[in-house]
């Protein structure tokens, strides 16, 4: 007989090795996930920071092109996720870019952050809408994930001390997001 005949194979032994990494890498991930679910969305506290890069053409102030939040502390900053694909962007776009031009010489500022966009896509809506508030794109999603956005619109409106006041899922209806703000702006140092 053979050697190889009466030793038992190490094959079987790799294959279940790896079944079980599998199994275990899955059961991870999918708690990894849960972990990230049960957090939700960031609706109170300091606002995660970030840097956007601003298309260009749109950077107004931010001549560097790119804007950082926590460089904008002192100033109420409204964070708003869109995309160009994106039907309930369509309709608030109106609304936010009235809010913008209102109170942009008030001390008040708002990032659009186009989300899972395609570049030539997302000027066009911006020059459809007639959009001159800064907007960039959230490359490789990270600011999306640091803010755990579920879609888009979802918006952020930060107070001057840099901790999120209100988280809006949807779109702002006509006056709900100025209210917001004028609140804001009659709010005391």
């Amino acid at each position: 007989m053979s050697e190889n005949a009466t030793r038992p194979s190490a094959r079987p032994r790799i294959g279940r090795l790896l079944v079980w990494v599998s199994i275990f890498t899955l059961l991870g991930l999918l708690g990894w996930g849960l972990v990230r679910q049960a957090q939700g969305r960031p609706e109170s506290g300091l606002a995660p920071d970030f840097t956007l890069p601003i298309f260009s053409g749109y950077e107004n102030e931010f001549t560097s092109g790119e804007v950082t939040l926590s460089q904008l502390r002192g100033r109420i900053v409204v964070v708003n996720f869109w995309a160009s694909w994106c039907v309930e962007c369509r309709r608030e776009a109106p609304e936010l870019e009235a809010v913008w031009r209102k109170y942009r010489d008030q001390g008040v500022v708002l990032l659009g952050v186009d989300y899972v966009d395609i570049e030539s896509k997302a000027r066009a809506y911006l020059e459809e809408f007639d959009i001159t508030y800064p907007n960039g794109p959230d490359l490789q999603g990270r600011i999306s994930a640091a803010y755990r956005i579920t879609g888009v619109p979802e918006t952020f409106v930060i107070d001057r001390e840099g901790y999120i006041v209100l988280t809006k899922v949807g779109p702002f209806m006509p006056g709900e997001l100025d209210a917001v703000i004028r609140d804001l702006l009659s709010q005391t140092d």
